[in-house]
């Protein structure tokens, strides 16, 4: 069991480390720029961008997660059929999503002027790398689903090697049109958008290489995937993600409103928690995959098998990052700045960093789990409820400073997910 969760596991960190690496290297790129097209400008255009699409595609999440636990469980009946249905069902809803974000781009740029409210010389840069973007929306989604859909299939190899992939393709082909052929903001966008169509037609292709189980008819038909259980469950995910999205923008703006400093601060903290997800979330897709192999399978002594090893290898991973934050905290901050005013105006914030991991490795684990067993709705409930705590709490009175107050609110959030979900576990794992 733990060899089936660290061959999914760790090419899932692997893949999600490499994520962040798309908006890096545009930075990279671009601050080395020595033209009218560069610097500062084409910095702050390209960190807008990336946020516009940050926003939109985080709301498609349940396009990887909803696939993931419906294939696995039909990878664990063995349902050949129920496989293929699923992946031409993500990869229509993807498609015919990715062409609805291209058709409203300029509503989209209109909301996003008025939210981001940047400068007009920025935001002239922005728009030209939004546009060239955009057209990249259809192959963003559709991997999404792929992603999913690879995972469901036991194998996250794949994704793997196409976000490595897309990452070294994306610094070349980015990197001649910027340098060689003087593109600037407009040639980092168009880098990003080849890289992404390719990354699509490696994902097409590997699809062949997946072995799906023969699709012979003997399956139970009453048990086959409707279109209607299909959106139900990317429904509830969608909805989900509203609430953490509200949560995340909430916890933003809140700590804007103390101040430039404050800001920052709270912005390298934060890091610290997106380092942490990063691998736990790698052993979580682990359990979408597993449980849901193992729900379809009908096999509930290896389910809760899967489980216990789960939170053990969580439970690790957590001591491990509680230790390192610890001791290290500092030395990690400095690798993120050198300004030694915010690395000062952190340090009474620094405990909230041990806090995180305690308080959010369960819910990382219960998230993985409930998409294998596609308890969507019980997920949905959960965020509602955190989402709910977390502001009332903010907006409470309390004797704190207002930044310590805003962490208290945000790691309560983490606590409630994961004790809801504890006690919803049961009967989730029992059906």
């Amino acid at each position: 069991m733990n060899r089936e969760i660290l061959r999914i596991a760790i090419p899932s960190i692997i893949t999600n480390i490499t994520i962040p690496l798309l908006g890096i290297i545009d930075l990279s790129i671009v601050g080395h720029i020595d033209s009218a097209d560069g610097g500062a400008l084409a910095i702050g255009a390209i960190s807008v961008g990336g946020l516009i699409f940050n926003m939109i595609y985080w709301l498609f999440a349940f396009l990887r997660m909803g696939s993931s636990g419906l294939t696995a469980q039909r990878f664990g009946r063995e349902d050949g059929a129920g496989e293929r249905r699923v992946l031409r069902m993500a990869l229509t809803v993807a498609v015919v999503c990715g062409v609805g974000i291209f058709a409203l781009q300029w509503p989209i740029e209109w909301l996003a002027h008025i939210i981001i409210a940047p400068t007009d010389e920025v935001w002239a840069l922005a728009i030209t790398y939004f546009h060239i973007r955009i057209w990249a929306a259809p192959a963003v989604l559709s991997l999404f689903a792929l992603n999913g859909w690879f995972v469901g299939m036991q194998n996250s190899r794949f994704p793997m090697y196409i976000a490595i992939g897309q990452n070294l393709l994306n610094i070349a082909v980015s990197a001649l049109l910027v340098f060689q052929f003087g593109l600037g903001v407009r040639g980092v966008a168009l880098g990003t958008v080849i890289s992404q169509y390719c990354g699509l037609a490696v994902a097409l292709f590997l699809v062949r290489r997946i072995h799906l189980h023969p699709a012979d008819g003997t399956i139970d038909t009453a048990r086959e995937l409707s279109l209607a259980d299909f959106f139900r469950v990317n429904r509830d995910i969608f909805l989900r993600m509203i609430c953490i999205i509200a949560v995340t923008t909430a916890f933003t703006s809140f700590g804007a409103r103390q101040g430039d400093m404050l800001l920052a601060v709270n912005t390298l903290l934060i890091q610290l928690f997106i380092l942490f997800s990063y691998f736990c979330d790698g052993f979580a897709l682990a359990g979408e995959a597993l449980v849901g192999k193992y729900v379809g399978a009908k096999s509930h002594e290896r389910k809760m098998m899967c489980v216990r090893r789960l939170f053990g290898w969580a439970s690790g991973v957590t001591l491990l990052f509680t230790t390192i934050y610890f001791f290290a905290a500092n030395g990690i901050l400095r690798l993120l700045t050198d300004d030694t005013s915010v690395i000062d105006a952190a340090q009474p914030y620094l405990p909230w960093t041990l806090a995180i991991p305690l308080a959010g490795f369960a819910t990382f684990m219960w998230d993985g789990i409930f998409i294998g067993a596609t308890a969507t709705r019980q997920m949905l409930y959960t965020l509602a409820i955190a989402a709910a705590v977390f502001f009332v709490l903010w907006f409470w009175p309390m004797a704190l400073p207002t930044n310590h107050h805003l962490w208290l609110a945000f790691v309560v959030y983490l606590v409630v997910r994961s004790v809801v979900q504890t006690a919803m576990a049961r009967k989730v794992l029992r059906g």
